[in-house]
């Protein structure tokens, strides 16, 4: 039975580092024996490191964790924490002569230092607690990890912002194929239910109790955007077990940014540094080599569940209200 989390692919363990007070913290997402990987980053304003290496053309095929983390470009740290816990149990990209391994951890940050204390950030401790904490069991959401700071619906700044958090969902498809996505939103736009079109948590009416809805917001008065802060950015990992080449799971990863699309609105903006990593384990030996149509559709599915997931499940925290907090409701539609 599946727990509708990324760790229902196999393989794949999940670990978070949370500080409540702060707040803020730090995922990881291990696959100790490797996964090839891949990268598609469609934001303008991303936190990023070791994307250079996911790309095709370039020697590395696996990597052996993915680290997302809140504290914008101080937050990197903690992926250091990771490498030091994969370098212990001699994890990592064989370097040869005796010179042991390098473990390959792509990272992602969030900005999350207006919120809480900024001089708070996951370091090189707290990526490490991560990867001990680090289970293949059903996954925590909300504010934790790496969603502990996330907040959404930034067009009027913090002040009107909506608690946001992580999320996670899986979905098991052919051939005993399982993609899973895990998801830190802290967008600029507002999150939609793609099948209603009803904002789930976004922009708050500095008046009237209801969602401002930064799309019309925008469109019917651009003068707007310029209260638009540059401190967001939505993570994401998308995890399967099929068997991929190293070209199809970064082609995976740019189609689970349509999850992105079909969740959050506006999206990709130039306040985002919206970045999705791919893995592929290859646990799936029996079935045939994988589709990344198919997977990269399946995909798209999860993240945009896991968007939502993370909007719903998330808890108010440092002054900033979550959806649950909240006794209005959007009536508008967004199409």
């Amino acid at each position: 039975m599946l727990n509708n989390s990324i760790t229902d692919v196999a393989g794949i363990k999940v670990g978070h580092w949370t500080d409540i007070e702060a707040p803020t913290g730090c995922t990881v997402v291990l696959c100790g024996e490797g996964a090839t990987g891949g990268v598609d980053v469609r934001g303008s304003a991303p936190g990023t490191r070791e994307t250079d290496l996911l790309r095709p053309i370039n020697l590395v095929q696996e990597v052996h964790a993915v680290l997302l983390a809140g504290g914008s470009v101080y937050g990197l740290d903690a992926a250091c924490g990771v490498v030091r816990w994969l370098e212990e149990r001699k994890i990592g990209f064989d370097l040869g002569l005796d010179v042991g391994v390098a473990p390959i951890v792509p990272a992602a940050v969030l900005f999350d230092l207006d919120i809480g204390r900024a001089d708070v950030r996951p370091n090189a401790e707290a990526g490490y607690a991560a990867c001990q904490a680090a289970t293949d069991g059903p996954v925590a959401e909300g504010s934790v990890g790496a969603g502990a700071g996330a907040t959404v619906g930034k067009l009027l700044g913090p002040k009107f912002a909506t608690k946001s958090g992580l999320g996670t969902a899986s979905l098991k498809i052919g051939h005993g194929i399982v993609v899973g996505a895990l998801v830190a939103v802290n967008a600029f736009g507002d999150v939609v239910d793609p099948n209603s079109g009803q904002i789930v948590a976004g922009t708050r009416k500095p008046v009237v109790g209801d969602w401002a809805d930064t799309v019309k917001a925008m469109q019917g008065d651009l003068d707007q955007t310029i209260l638009a802060f540059p401190q967001n950015t939505t993570l994401g990992v998308v995890a399967t077990n099929a068997v991929l080449t190293k070209e199809q799971v970064n082609k995976v990863a740019q189609m689970a940014h349509d999850g992105l699309a079909m969740a959050i609105r506006p999206v990709h903006t130039m306040f985002d540094g919206d970045t999705i990593f791919a893995l592929a384990t290859g646990k799936a030996k029996e079935a045939p080599q994988g589709d990344p149509t198919v997977i990269g559709t399946a995909a798209a599915q999860v993240m945009a569940q896991a968007v939502l997931r993370a909007a719903r499940q998330a808890t108010g925290l440092a002054g900033a209200p979550a959806a649950a907090d909240l006794t209005f409701s959007s009536i508008s539609s967004i199409l």
